[in-house]
């Protein structure tokens, strides 16, 4: 029996997205080589329905494509609903109660996957001479990309020899060959340090990689959670349900049942090959490539007329930013509130490209503390900076909680009125830190270090439990039953509804 729901099955999630007018079905001929990749960028640029390419000009027939699976909506109401539909959450959901229920996730007991015989992701089996990657519809995304990229928004799952941890982890494949494909396992992610176990062994890693996955399982791989936990059973405790799962018969690993496609291979112990350029999740497109690990397909599998789903990276809010950056707030806030600190919402600003994340404070319980700016400062960037996280979002800005983090346009009042040039920023330069960072120096980047910092968008008032002044605007500048009848008569005054 087929897992039912948004969270757990992705045909579903697509129907739900269908049914809300938040996706549109186009039976238009498309071509997989830039065209839908041009429309998919068109849709996040202008908050536009979920695209499904169900006429390819490549590929298999019957074989689809699905852009924009977390893209932001400009439906009424649902600006955050496919990204809650991973979730199997109202699409009314806000992005408060996202962090939250992913923060409360973290806490609950796991629930480990339900190992099934069969499932829908093996309706049909390719092996031996018959894996040829090109029979899908690999598109080609960016025209100053350097090949095709078939894993955007599906992710790798390995194994440690000893069998003690399970990765589930988001990073993308390039089509190498008709049989291989090429892409990062950097060393401080969780495929690149799995990976160099086995090579310490001298042996190639067993691998799969996972498409058109149950939407929870993909934001969970998506999460920076710490080494050695398992995503499996965090995708559990996040749905409500046990992801079901099916062995894989040429590495022994287990994937969703219901998954669309699955790839079955190993990785390459030393073989390397050309990967990239790609436009990247901060919004560039560089020109070089890099020499990055291989993957060999020895199998794969997908359901009827499957649905490959897609991330055109670039200037945000695109996958990278909603999907990744909301996991990266929920885990931060846990690991700051963990340590005490009194921080009461966490946010990767969508806008930011995932290379700021805006924490907002309790004022009173920072009083309390009677910490300085710069031992807040440091504190923020000890815990923070030290973690698996931390290491991905090289800024973080400290603003009062009358703030709401999640509307850009408060942070950027915030930062314009209250950040003191000079004093108000601090600097660490030996912090870890992802070396994809555009601004980074040659030697940052290799490193791996540097580029880091900690702004204070708090007035000096602030540290001491207070803020001078209230915000002049609509809530707070007049009273109640004036708020209450200009918002009862807004559509008799001709306005439009509010979104």
């Amino acid at each position: 029996m087929t897992q039912r729901g948004s969270a757990l099955n992705f045909r579903d999630f697509v129907r739900e997205l269908l049914a809300a007018g938040d996706a549109v079905d186009i039976r238009t001929p498309v071509s997989p080589s830039l065209e839908a990749g041009a429309i998919t960028r068109r849709v996040y640029e202008t908050n536009g329905p979920a695209p499904l390419f169900g006429n390819l000009t490549e590929g298999d027939p019957g074989f689809r494509i699905l852009g924009a699976p977390a893209g932001l909506s400009s439906l009424p109401g649902g600006m955050y609903g496919r990204l809650a539909a991973h979730f199997g959450l109202p699409r009314s959901t806000a992005p408060r109660e996202l962090v939250e229920h992913l923060v409360a996730a973290m806490h609950a007991d796991p629930v480990p996957p339900r190992v099934v015989g069969d499932g829908p992701c093996k309706e049909n089996v390719l092996t031996g001479d018959d894996v040829d990657l090109e029979r899908f519809p690999v598109p080609l995304l960016h025209e100053q990309d350097g090949g095709r990229y078939f894993g955007t928004y599906g992710f790798h799952v390995v194994r440690t020899p000893d069998g003690a941890w399970t990765s589930w982890s988001v990073a993308r494949t390039m089509l190498n060959t008709r049989n291989t494909l090429v892409g990062p396992a950097m060393p401080q992610q969780h495929i690149g340090m799995i990976h160099q176990m086995w090579r310490d062994k001298g042996e190639r890693t067993p691998w799969a990689m996972v498409l058109g996955a149950p939407p929870a399982a993909l934001a969970a791989a998506g999460m920076p959670l710490p080494a050695h936990v398992s995503e499996d059973g965090y995708v559990g405790a996040l749905a409500g349900s046990a992801v079901e799962v099916v062995r894989t018969e040429s590495g022994g690993l287990y994937v969703p049942a219901n998954a669309e496609i699955v790839l079955e291979g190993w990785i390459s112990p030393d073989e390397t090959a050309p990967e990239g350029p790609m436009g990247e999740y901060h919004g560039y497109a560089f020109p070089e490539g890099k020499q990055q690990p291989v993957f060999h397909v020895e199998r794969v599998t997908y359901r009827d007329n499957p649905i490959l789903p897609i991330c055109v990276a670039g200037l945000p809010p695109e996958e990278n930013h909603t999907i990744w950056g909301t996991m990266i707030s929920a885990t931060s806030l846990d690991v700051l509130r963990s340590n005490g600190l009194p921080v009461s919402m966490a946010w990767c600003s969508y806008e930011a490209a995932t290379c700021w994340i805006v924490l907002a404070l309790d004022v009173e319980r920072l009083a309390r503390t009677q910490m300085t700016e710069r031992e807040l400062a440091d504190t923020v960037a000890e815990v923070l900076f030290g973690s698996h996280t931390g290491w991905l979002v090289p800024k973080v800005l400290l603003v009062a909680d009358d703030i709401d983090v999640t509307d850009i346009r408060q942070v950027a009042w915030a930062m314009a009125t209250r950040y003191h040039p000079g004093t108000g920023e601090y600097v660490y330069p030996d912090a870890p830190g992802i070396p994809m960072v555009p601004y980074l120096t040659a030697e940052e980047a290799r490193t791996g270090r540097g580029g880091k910092s900690v702004t204070s968008c708090l007035l000096p008032e602030q540290l001491t439990g207070h803020t001078p002044g209230i915000a002049a605007c609509f809530d707070n500048s007049y009273p109640e039953d004036v708020r209450t009848r200009v918002l009862d008569n807004w559509a008799e005054y001709g306005f439009s509804e509010v979104r």
